[in-house]
C-alpha cells in the first residue's frame, strides 16, 4: 500500500461537519491541506495536515492551499449571519465557492466535492437556500468533475443541531422560556412545521471522502437524509426521552411563525429569519441512490443518538 492516497484541499476543517472529514481523510491515507481563519482550531494535529491561514476572499492564501493537491473538498457554510463581520450568506456560499473554484481552475486541481443543502433551489424563499444553489451553479459550470451532496439536518454529539437541543432540553431558552420551541404556523402556531430525515455525521463524512474515489460519483448530485423522518416536535421528544439531564416538565411546545419572523436576528435571539422560514419547509428525501452507489446503510436516529446522548446534558 502506497504511503499516501493523495493530497486533498479542505475548506471549513475546523466546523463539525469538516473536522469528521479530517478525520475519515487520514483514516483513507490522505495528506491534507486545510484552510482556516485560525489555525489553531483545527483540532486534528497529524502531521499529514498542513494549516493554511487564510479564507475564501483570500486569493494568495486559496493559491497556497491548492498547490500540489488532487482534489477539494469545500465544506464551509454558514447558517447565521453577520455581516459586521463580513460573513454573509452571498459572501461565503457564492462568491467563496467562486473564488475558490477560479484558484482550483488556475492549480489544475480536476475533482471537486461540494457540500450544499437539501431544499436548496434557484426560487427559494430563504437566502440560505438561494445562496446555496448560486454555489452548486458555479461548481457545475466551473469544468470540474464534481460531486455534490445536499444533506438534510446533520446531527453528532458536538454539532450545531445538538447544541440547540441542549439548551432546549436542558435548559430555558433566554432564561425564560420552559418548553422546547419550535416555529409552527397558524395564529397560535398549532399548524405544525416541516419534517426532517436526520443523518448522521459520519455517514455524511464517510460519503465526501468516499466519493474521491468512486467514479460512480462524478458529476452527480446527491440528496442525503437519514431513514427515519420526524416532525420537529417529535424529533425533540426522541431527543428529549434519552437525555439523561432534561428538564421533566420541558416538553415541545410551538411559537408562532409570525412572532418568530418579528423577534428573529434581535439582540440575545438565537434564531435568524432564514431559519424561521426553512423550519417550515420539507427537509426530507429519498436516500436510496446514495446508499447504492456509496455502499452505505445509512444510520438510524434514535439508536444513533442514544449511544452519544450522555455526552449532551
Amino acid at each position: 500500500m502506497a504511503d499516501s492516497a493523495g493530497c486533498v484541499a479542505v475548506t471549513g476543517g475546523s466546523g463539525f461537519v469538516g473536522r469528521a472529514i479530517l478525520a475519515k481523510l487520514l483514516e483513507s491515507r490522505y495528506r491534507v491541506r486545510a484552510l482556516a481563519r485560525d489555525p489553531s482550531r483545527l483540532t486534528q494535529t497529524d502531521a499529514r495536515i498542513h494549516a493554511v491561514k487564510g479564507d475564501l476572499s483570500d486569493h494568495d492564501a486559496l493559491d497556497a492551499l491548492l498547490n500540489g493537491v488532487d482534489a477539494v473538498i469545500h465544506v464551509v457554510g454558514i447558517i447565521m449571519e453577520i455581516p459586521r463581520k463580513g460573513q454573509t450568506f452571498a459572501r461565503v456560499h457564492a462568491d467563496g465557492t467562486r473564488n475558490l473554484v477560479y484558484a482550483a481552475k488556475r492549480a489544475k486541481v480536476s475533482r471537486w466535492v461540494h457540500m450544499s443543502a437539501l431544499g436548496s433551489r434557484p426560487e427559494a424563499v430563504s437566502n440560505y437556500h438561494r445562496t446555496k444553489w448560486e454555489a452548486e451553479q458555479t461548481v457545475r459550470d466551473s469544468g470540474l468533475s464534481y460531486t455534490i451532496f445536499r444533506p438534510s439536518i446533520i446531527h453528532g454529539p458536538d454539532g450545531e443541531f445538538m447544541e440547540m437541543v441542549k439548551q432546549f432540553a436542558c435548559k430555558r431558552l433566554l432564561g425564560l422560556l420552559p418548553w422546547m420551541p419550535y416555529f409552527g404556523s397558524g395564529l397560535l402556531g398549532l399548524g405544525g412545521a416541516g419534517r426532517l430525515q436526520p443523518v448522521w455525521v459520519q455517514d455524511v463524512a464517510g460519503c465526501f471522502v468516499g466519493a474521491l474515489s468512486n467514479p460512480r460519483s462524478e458529476n452527480e448530485t446527491y440528496p442525503v437524509g437519514g431513514p427515519d423522518v420526524y416532525t420537529w416536535p417529535q424529533l425533540f421528544e426522541t431527543c428529549k426521552r434519552h437525555l439523561p439531564r432534561a428538564r421533566a416538565g420541558n416538553r415541545p411546545r410551538p411559537i408562532p411563525v409570525w412572532y418568530a419572523k418579528l423577534i428573529a436576528g434581535k439582540p440575545g435571539v438565537p434564531f435568524n429569519k432564514d431559519q424561521v422560514i426553512m423550519s417550515q419547509e420539507d427537509s426530507v428525501c429519498q436516500f436510496t441512490k446514495v446508499q447504492s452507489d456509496f455502499d452505505i446503510e445509512l444510520a438510524p436516529f434514535e439508536p444513533t443518538f442514544a449511544e452519544y446522548a450522555a455526552r449532551i446534558c
